[in-house]
């Protein structure tokens, strides 16, 4: 590899930054990665910009072909906790390409989806005489993004697996540069999948464009910093902000949050702060807006670390945040999600008058808020999510 040119702004810098801070241990295997990421940074840089492509850019696919190939992208797998995420998010905060985007392989493959249905409707309205949509729909993408970021590349579903070749052929000749992450390797991707042989093609050209390497460092962080964080802060105060920001800063490795939306059922659910597979919430978010069982098992399937902050005493005033809070924990518990939660006092003293099926169901509540604070659910917690 050629000597990367020196920038100050690099992953590696930062990663030297935080070892030298202590907030990150010294890690051969990341450092290896962050050069990888690095030498893709560098050449980002020195590319001339691309135009922005139209709308219509498939009517001159043939003329408008970038040539500058020479880019490639980075594949990077490896077990979970080691530290995939945390150098996505600093690769792509110091990407100073314009027009760039970091989402979960799912969230794309269902714009996707969702743009070759609105084409077709415009087929049949008469509105395009485009049968295609793939080469119109690849031309919007990499218009809004001519680099893309998935985190947890996993192909799982026949119509995104049979649609991939095709939409990627069409995105890399565009001149589109992609990054991922995934807990597998590129040839272990929908493995055992119906019609696999179809999906095959568009492994030959991944490899083609994208240089795989795997993070494999003996150390899983998420379960080495967790256990001996403070989870549940009471009473609310200076005090429980202090600890939650300090435990916010160790779980998400220093990486700045930044707000996120949830696109559901033709509404969305406002994410605060996000820093890979962790959120976090106010109570009010949570429990004081019409959400309900489906939304918190959204979030859960989305993070694997929620922080929920300032939590009331939870008297008969607020019935319908206190029945939500209690379909909050159902769904994180069994989820195994992790969560850290300042709240006004320990969880057998939260609800103020216990009657009826809510004292009941809120006892369920207390010895689930318990019990995710115990190294056995932590332990479970990377056990499932491993699995996954």
């Amino acid at each position: 590899m050629a000597q990367l040119p020196d920038y100050n702004n690099s992953v590696s810098d930062e990663l030297n930054s935080l070892t030298s801070a202590g907030t990150l241990q010294m890690d051969g295997a990341q450092m290896a990665v962050a050069g990888k990421l690095d030498h893709v940074l560098a050449q980002l840089r020195e590319r001339v910009p691309a135009r922005k492509a139209s709308a219509l850019g498939w009517l001159f696919a043939k003329k408008s072909r970038r040539s500058d190939q020479g880019i490639h992208g980075l594949y990077v797998y490896g077990s979970v906790g080691r530290g995939k995420t945390m150098l996505m998010d600093m690769f792509f905060a110091k990407a100073t390409v314009k027009r760039k985007r970091r989402c979960h392989f799912h969230e794309f493959m269902a714009d996707v989806h969702g743009r070759i249905h609105a084409h077709r409707q415009k087929l049949k309205a008469g509105e395009t005489k485009q049968a295609d949509p793939v080469p119109p729909v690849a031309a919007q993408l990499f218009a809004e993004a001519e680099l893309l970021c998935f985190d947890e590349f996993s192909v799982t579903d026949i119509a995104d697996a049979m649609i991939l070749g095709r939409l990627f052929t069409e995105l890399f000749s565009l001149g589109c540069v992609l990054v991922a992450t995934s807990n597998v390797a590129p040839d272990d991707l929908y493995r055992d999948g119906l019609n696999r042989s179809l999906f095959l093609p568009f492994l030959v050209l991944l490899k083609q464009y994208v240089d795989i390497t795997s993070l494999d460092s003996p150390i899983d962080y998420r379960m080495e910093k967790h256990a001996s964080l403070p989870v549940y802060l009471s009473p609310l105060g200076g005090q429980a902000e202090i600890a939650m920001q300090a435990a916010w800063r160790q779980v998400t490795n220093g990486v700045k949050g930044a707000p996120d939306e949830i696109l559901r059922k033709g509404r969305s659910i406002h994410v605060p702060c996000v820093a890979g597979r962790t959120a976090r919430f106010s109570f009010a978010d949570l429990c004081e807006k019409p959400l309900g069982a489906a939304d918190y098992l959204e979030i859960a399937a989305r993070y694997d670390v929620v922080f929920v902050e300032g939590v009331p005493m939870l008297g008969p005033e607020k019935r319908n945040q206190t029945k939500r809070f209690i379909n909050l924990v159902d769904a994180f518990y069994d989820k195994s999600v992790r969560i850290f939660v300042t709240a006004a006092a320990q969880p057998d003293a939260l609800l103020t008058e216990r009657h009826g099926i809510e004292g009941f169901e809120f006892d369920r509540t207390i010895s689930r808020l318990f019990e995710m604070r115990s190294p056995d659910y932590l332990a479970l917690h990377h056990e499932k999510r491993d699995a996954g």
